[in-house]
């Protein structure tokens, strides 16, 4: 009964109305690194996955858009929560997810077994939402790139130790590449496959 209550509760109320503000968020996030969007609609997705993410998968992910969730929440009650209030589907292969979604505290998969695009579509590829321990009080990273006025800083904790290495590599690939977006609780930060990161000093 329990899970039969987490699948059908803790989508948006007005789904039309707040998928429309959370993907103006999104959006806007992506325009500008290093700015946080935040969640200020009700959304409450089945535990492990944070209300970030759960929002950005209601706004995002549609019965077109396959879905792959790392093992943890693959075993939870968010595959029926996704049919449910979504309609997409879940996929096992990484290089076919459109959206892949990863909770705090385990190993990210290498960013190159995703969907890259191809040259002449490089929008096919994963956008990879990265759930981390916080947003602030890390490593501090400097942003630069486009829609960034010279520089912007984030400070995440919780980021994978070879995340520099593979971005740097996702980087060199332009215009093929993963988009990656960051969420903690109700705040999230978007990292265009543009936007090139510099570890700082702490």
């Amino acid at each position: 009964m329990l899970d039969h209550i987490e699948t059908l509760d803790g989508g948006f109320p007005d789904a039309v109305t707040h998928a429309q503000k959370i993907f103006r968020a999104v959006m806007d996030a992506m325009a500008r690194p290093g700015n946080l969007g935040h969640v200020e609609v009700p959304v409450a997705p089945p535990a492990p996955l944070g209300i970030a993410a759960g929002a950005l998968l209601l706004a995002l992910c549609d019965h077109d858009t396959p879905i792959w969730v790392s093992s943890t929440l693959a075993k939870s009650a968010l595959p029926a929560w996704i049919g449910f209030h979504t309609g997409a589907s879940l996929t096992s292969e990484r290089s076919e997810a459109r959206f892949a979604f990863v909770e705090a505290g385990i190993p990210v998969p290498s960013l190159t077994q995703f969907a890259l695009g191809t040259q002449d579509y490089p929008d096919r590829s994963t956008t990879l939402m990265i759930e981390v321990a916080a947003l602030d009080g890390g490593r501090p990273l400097e942003l630069t790139g486009p829609g960034i006025r010279e520089t912007a800083v984030i400070a995440p904790k919780g980021l994978p130790e070879t995340f520099m290495r593979q971005w740097s590599d996702n980087g060199a690939i332009f215009p093929r590449g993963v988009d990656v977006i960051l969420t903690c609780d109700r705040r999230f930060a978007a990292l265009p496959r543009t936007t090139k990161i510099r570890e700082m000093e702490a």
